[in-house]
């Protein structure tokens, strides 16, 4: 692929360019989700996920008061499956569908265009940022959505901490190289200190520039955020940065906008980052916990009652694969952002 960029670039924008460059970038030609694609998600997976999230969604509702009027926003949307079957589950819930402006923020017109498909029979908006212009409480739904969002990376050398560049020198060929840097300028930014102690940091600028308008808007008209992604919560951070093609691992360097780029998400980095605002906290569990406290169980045992033996062996194996511990059960994390005065923690109990 042609590369019209400078011939260096920093981490972050060069995933920028790989991913969401529109011409060119992974996110804004094709679609990545199901067996065709390069991944799939929780939503693609089973349908039980998104009902979950559904009643996850009204019984949050209820902690904030029942208003009359509330924003569902749902960022980096996919396939727009998630946000089909929410809105369909609500309507077995009149006063709370009904009183929701269902919404949806997507980065790729392509990806947006596939959402509208499937979604046209729903009263969707499509909104370019997240600055909603309402005075209403909004919850926001983020499921694998900051784990897509550009990185940057610093490693910690003998001189001093230097930050990863991409060398696009050659017109088809890419490499790593490293800059000098002053970390403290980046701890200036973030308003706390995240090299002490740490050997290598990952970090995404794009990431706290969406948590932070989210909890500003949390904290003026109340709400919450459910975090649904990948990562772990050592304090300690390691290189995670990973390109996926077609169902496997390929090279960050090669394939480039035809590869997806991610990595795993540091949940204490977040939590350090919700901290510093006074009036929030975030709590937080591992899918599998979230789920079955949710029933998920319980309601793929109702639903299968009276199916054939065949599809109810196919939905637990789907179940399975969300809430199994070597699987997707505790490698995803849940994260709630709420206001403190909100004790509200269904999905969340302790064991």
């Amino acid at each position: 692929m042609k590369i019209n960029r400078p011939t260096s670039l920093p981490l972050d924008k060069f995933i920028e360019f790989a991913l969401y460059d529109k011409d060119s970038g992974y996110y804004m030609k094709k679609n990545p989700f199901g067996k065709n694609g390069d991944f799939i998600t929780a939503p693609n997976i089973t349908r039980l996920f998104s009902e979950i999230i559904a009643i996850w969604v009204v019984t949050f509702w209820k902690s904030i008061g029942s208003p009359k009027k509330f924003n569902l926003v749902e960022l980096g949307a996919g396939n727009g499956e998630m946000m089909k079957v929410i809105a369909e589950t609500l309507k077995n819930f009149p006063e709370c569908f009904l009183n929701c402006n269902f919404l949806i923020h997507e980065k790729s017109e392509f990806l947006k265009k596939k959402q509208q498909i499937n979604l046209e029979s729903e009263k969707i908006t499509w909104i370019e940022n997240i600055e909603i212009t309402n005075s209403f409480p909004t919850i926001f739904l983020a499921n694998e959505f900051f784990d897509a969002l550009p990185i940057k990376q610093f490693f910690r050398r003998k001189e001093g901490w230097v930050e990863r560049f991409v060398d696009l020198k050659e017109e088809e060929k890419a490499e790593f190289k490293e800059q000098s840097t002053d970390i403290k300028i980046i701890e200036q930014k973030l308003n706390f200190e995240i090299s002490k102690d740490q050997e290598i940091i990952e970090y995404s600028p794009g990431s706290f520039e969406y948590l932070n308008n989210i909890c500003n808007l949390i904290k003026k008209n109340d709400g919450g955020i459910l975090i649904i992604d990948y990562g772990y919560l050592n304090f300690k951070m390691r290189e995670t940065l990973q390109a996926i093609n077609n169902h496997k691992f390929s090279s960050i360097l090669e394939d480039i906008g035809d590869s997806d780029i991610t990595y795993n998400i540091n949940f204490n980095l977040y939590k350090k980052f919700i901290d510093q605002f006074d009036d929030l906290n975030s709590i937080i569990t591992n899918q599998k916990k979230f789920l079955t406290s949710m029933g998920i169980v319980q309601r793929a045992e109702i639903i299968s009652e009276n199916i054939p033996f065949s599809k109810k062996s196919d939905l637990f194996y789907r179940i399975r694969r969300l809430i199994d511990e070597k699987q997707m059960g505790e490698l995803f994390k849940v994260m709630l952002i709420k206001k403190k005065k909100n004790k509200f923690k269904t999905g969340f109990e302790i064991d």
